[in-house]
């Protein structure tokens, strides 16, 4: 699975968990823990900045001057 896949899998799960999802649950004797959301915000970023890399997107700075008089 690429950067980019992973990184949409994360936006869900981040969205999830912010609108009321569980981040664990129990089902009898076994409890299914999902990651906390520190951890996928910071899986987030670094899976953005790899998307970023690989796209050539991220920031770009300009000099921006005024037309003199």
């Amino acid at each position: 699975m690429d950067a980019s896949a992973l990184l949409a899998q994360i936006e869900t799960a981040i969205e999830a968990l912010l609108t009321g999802g569980a981040s664990s649950y129990s089902i009898g004797a076994r409890t299914v823990t999902k990651l906390d959301l520190k951890s996928l915000f910071e899986e987030r970023r670094l899976l953005l900045a790899e998307v970023q890399r690989a796209t050539g997107g991220g920031i770009r700075l300009a000099r921006i001057t005024r037309p003199s008089r």
